[in-house]
């Protein structure tokens, strides 16, 4: 008697005695007997269930596994090369379902068997065809990369060589504007020292005259208080005295420092845009 395999014992434990079908939704009796919905349990030889029916989930899990195992079984069986069915070898492939087949496969159905070296082979140099265009695109993107990697490196030192030229030339620039500021800071000092100078000496000039002119004022007032006799003496002298006695005003500033004044008003516009250009 042939030994029978693992996967024969398994389903024949979760096979229901009474059908000889696989459990579907099994139930337990009192005697601990599992079998698929019906009313009668050989094993125990009852003839009535007293009690109710117990579902029996554990066993329901236990017959999913045993269809995923034998599936996963007749697959691998396939593929090892034998024919679960008809017990010869798997020489033919089956263009429509994809998959091995024995030389008494139903010959019935309108689908394209090749044996199944030469599809092996056919597919292979399809596989070939397509690894040799993924290996070309794959030496495409590494020579990308190379590429990519040096300019990132040229792109990287050439922003250090930038950010150091802009460091030594604003220390330069501001080397330069430090010297141009103290040096117009010095000429306008010394333009603030003529002016005030001048303006001095206007207002020196300009107190003196007004003194003077006060005086001869007060004079010519006294004079015209006088009674007639007195007053007329030496009007002609005083007259002439009122015609060439005309004050000259001072200058309110010189042309040499109104000129010194002008154009450091231009310098200073020209440093303005000079600078906002930045």
């Amino acid at each position: 008697m042939a030994l029978e395999s693992p996967m024969q014992s398994f389903w024949e434990e979760v096979t229901c005695p009474v059908c000889l079908e696989d459990f579907t939704a099994p139930v337990t009796l009192e005697c601990e007997h599992n079998f698929r919905q019906a009313p009668l349990s050989p094993q125990c030889r009852g003839t009535e269930q007293q009690g109710p029916l117990q579902p029996n989930q554990q066993l329901v899990k236990v017959v999913e596994l045993a269809k995923q195992l034998s599936f996963q079984a007749a697959k691998r069986a396939r593929w090892d090369g034998m024919c679960e069915e008809h017990q010869e070898a798997m020489k033919l492939f089956c263009e429509e379902d994809q998959t091995p087949i024995c030389v008494a496969y139903d010959r019935s159905q309108a689908h394209m068997v090749v044996p199944l070296q030469e599809a092996s082979q056919e597919y292979k140099e399809k596989l070939e065809a397509h690894l040799k265009a993924l290996r070309e695109e794959r030496e495409k993107l590494l020579r990308r990369k190379t590429t990519a990697e040096r300019k990132s490196q040229e792109y990287l030192k050439w922003i250090q060589v930038e950010s150091q030229m802009i460091v030594a030339e604003f220390h330069q620039l501001r080397q330069f504007l430090e010297e141009h500021e103290l040096r117009l800071l010095t000429q306008l000092e010394k333009l603030d020292e003529e002016i005030g100078r001048f303006q001095a000496d206007t207002f020196r000039k300009l107190s003196m005259q007004i003194s003077s002119l006060s005086e001869w004022i007060g004079e010519l007032e006294e004079m015209c208080q006088k009674p007639a006799s007195e007053f007329l003496q030496d009007i002609r002298s005083t007259l002439s005295r009122c015609e060439t006695g005309e004050f000259q005003l001072p200058e309110e500033i010189s042309p040499e420092l109104e000129e010194q004044v002008s154009s450091f008003s231009q310098k200073t516009i020209a440093l303005s845009e000079t600078l906002r250009e930045f």
